[in-house]
């Protein structure tokens, strides 16, 4: 079993647009609006090619509720801790070539009692050798060691941890030892201290951050491909040229390296094919499996002396 855990779970309209203009009357030529939030993501993604999951969420308000129903209409298991603040809706322009811009909502703040229904939510569910997700910002005024008490209590009754977040989150989760964590390019930088310009710079970030805690590594570099650190290091890319958004791509990476085993170089290999197939979707849709399995990446056996793309 796969469980989910989005503490800031969001309602995503997505906007298809010609070009982005600022300060012009732009016409959209399509919209659409979906389940969102990091985790629930991945619920989706694992869902859609036949992987049990679960998605643990605090929902509030209306756009709570319409979350909810989208996720029952789609079929996801879930377990809603209900919450007084109002569940943040998220939108996304999408040009053409692939380009994405984002505005997402800070979130309403949770309460300390209520992290603390969807913690205890989380371990009447999860069984030893489960993995738990936990995955996504924080919301306004929760605690940054709020994931790495989840870790140690989860990982103290032998569950196995993944952590997708940044900033303090990210950092506070390092020291309780999570079995693997996902950061971005960005997200591995800040972790590390220091740029990504190589996929040798990533190898070093990733070992470090594993000295500091993390069990395994997988670090996703957008178009560049993404890098595993687990006890060895290794490296792929999966060409796309049919992008049309980035939305929830590192979610799909996550959910595709956990459906295959959640470790090795066929492990990281899925997990290009699902990144890569989301990425030919409108918004933050999932792919099937025939989708998936048109998507044909490759390792990369030189990144030792390999730079990556000024932007990912």
């Amino acid at each position: 079993m796969i469980i989910t855990v989005t503490l800031n779970p969001s309602l995503d309209r997505t906007i298809e647009i010609p070009t982005l203009g600022r300060g012009e009357v732009i016409r959209a030529t399509a919209s659409s609006v979906e389940a969102g939030g990091k985790g629930v993501n991945v619920s989706r993604a694992l869902l859609a090619n036949g992987v049990a999951s679960v998605a643990v969420i605090p929902l509030g308000g209306a756009d709570g509720d319409e979350l909810a129903a989208l996720l029952k209409a789609e079929g996801v298991e879930m377990t809603v801790v209900p919450v007084l603040a109002a569940t943040r809706s998220n939108v996304t322009l999408s040009e053409p070539d692939g380009t994405t811009t984002k505005i997402n909502e800070v979130g309403s703040p949770l309460t300390a009692e209520e992290v603390g229904h969807v913690e205890e939510a989380v371990l009447q569910i999860a069984r030893p050798d489960d993995w738990v997700v936990l995955s996504g910002s924080l919301p306004a005024g929760v605690a940054n060691d709020t994931y790495a008490r989840f870790v140690r209590r989860l990982t103290g009754q032998g569950v196995k941890v993944a952590v997708d977040t940044s900033g303090p989150a990210l950092a506070e989760s390092l020291a309780a030892g999570p079995t693997l964590i996902k950061p971005n390019r960005d997200e591995l930088a800040e972790a590390f201290g220091a740029p990504i310009n190589s996929f040798a710079d990533a190898a070093a970030a990733a070992e470090s951050l594993r000295t500091r805690g993390a069990g395994a590594v997988l670090a996703s570099l957008g178009g560049d491909g993404a890098i595993l650190a687990d006890g060895d290091l290794c490296a792929a890319r999966c060409v796309v040229t049919d992008r049309r958004s980035t939305v929830g791509a590192g979610d799909c990476l996550l959910a595709g390296f956990l459906a295959a085993g959640a470790s090795g170089r066929r492990a990281l290999l899925t997990a290009l094919q699902w990144a890569a197939a989301s990425v030919a979707l409108p918004g933050s849709g999932v792919p099937s499996s025939a989708q998936i399995a048109s998507r044909h990446p490759d390792l990369i056996t030189d990144f030792e002396h390999r730079g990556l793309s000024t932007s990912t």
